[in-house]
């Protein structure tokens, strides 16, 4: 095999792993949150919940996450308050989503309590993480 060859082809290796990976992260919190007590998690919800409007008890308006990702997940969106960019959520275009534990939790830590006042209960993670996963 010539060397060119070799690196198309562990170039292509590479690549077909990528979203096995991210589906384990995910496979891994899902199972997490069924511990937890929560499940059957339904990707409808997730995007239901993308979309709907929270009263936050601090907010002078309305919050929803699209108000800062948008409603297309394959687009950037900007933060609301601060103005700064945020990358597209959908993993088909940004290959890094949902591929680190620490980094999925870290932001529905950040996220929950922006939105909606509160941490998202596990149910709504699970529900969030497979509506986003399918993006």
């Amino acid at each position: 095999m010539s060397r060119t060859l070799s690196f198309i082809t562990a170039g292509l290796m590479v690549f077909a792993v990528g979203p096995v990976v991210a589906a384990d992260v995910v496979d891994d919190r899902l199972a997490a949150y069924q511990a937890e007590g929560a499940g059957p998690f339904d990707a409808a919800r997730g995007e239901a919940m993308w979309t709907r409007n929270f009263t936050h008890p601090k907010a002078d308006k309305p919050r929803s996450c699209a108000s800062c990702h948008t409603d297309n997940l394959k687009s950037s969106g900007k933060h609301a308050r601060t103005g700064k960019a945020i990358d597209p959520m959908a993993p088909s275009v940004n290959a890094e989503r949902l591929t680190e534990v620490k980094k999925i939790e870290k932001w529905f830590v950040r996220n929950c309590k922006w939105t909606m006042g509160r941490e998202c209960t596990a149910q709504e993670k699970g529900d969030f993480l497979s509506y986003l996963r399918l993006q």
